[in-house]
């Protein structure tokens, strides 16, 4: 049975429609132990056929280790979306992209495909004058409405900069991973893995951009 509905498939179909460029979106997953693996595949296939500008391809997170070494992806289910030539922009979905989260999926999907930046030039001009790599891991559960804010900024911010890498962690898949950064509120985007360098809330870009300069001093 799909995950989308028929109303819910054109819905997607009309927002993609404006896509250029090729999208491949990279899934890994495996079959045993991983509880939302088998669910973000079949959503990302239903995705993808939904355009003929976007492949699907999948990875067996155990078998395929080279392959998942090679994306610095650390854990399942992930989806890295890539652009043509399979250009890596460092844009991740660690979890199932569900709920409000799938907005997220569909504009990170919509931004690679087009090329187009919503940054403003002073966050531009921010990113091209970093020297050293950004992490930021942007925490989230399916049924936070502020959150596909900050997903979707600091993916645009991953785009813009090969220094800046950017995911989307579900909180509630990846508890360990919550408890290591004290994720009592979603969003939070920790900045470079460091649990004491964190902006909590969807905040508007000029304000996230200025937490981020502050957590690098």
């Amino acid at each position: 049975m799909p995950l989308m509905d028929e109303k819910t498939q054109n819905e997607v179909r009309e927002i993609l429609s404006v896509l250029g460029k090729p999208v491949k979106l990279l899934v890994f997953t495996q079959e045993f132990e991983c509880h939302y693996c088998k669910d973000t595949r079949e959503l990302i296939e239903e995705v993808a056929a939904l355009s003929d500008r976007i492949t699907v391809e999948v990875r067996n997170f155990v078998t395929d280790k080279a392959v998942a070494d090679a994306y610095k992806v650390d854990k399942i289910p992930a989806v890295t979306v890539l652009g043509e030539d399979d250009m890596d922009y460092g844009i991740r979905f660690y979890g199932i992209p569900a709920g409000y989260e799938f907005s997220s999926l569909l504009e990170s999907i919509k931004m690679v495909g087009t090329g187009e930046s919503a940054l403003s030039e002073a966050t531009l001009a921010f990113l091209d004058d970093l020297e050293e790599p950004l992490d930021l891991q942007v925490f989230v559960t399916p049924t936070c409405p502020y959150c596909p804010r900050a997903v979707v900024l600091a993916h645009y911010m991953a785009m813009a900069s090969d220094k800046v890498t950017a995911a989307m962690v579900e909180a509630t898949e990846f508890p360990h991973l919550s408890n290591l950064y004290h994720v009592m509120g979603v969003p939070r985007t920790v900045i470079n893995r460091d649990p004491a360098h964190y902006i909590e809330g969807g905040l508007p870009e000029p304000m996230f951009v200025a937490r981020v300069q502050d957590a690098l001093g």
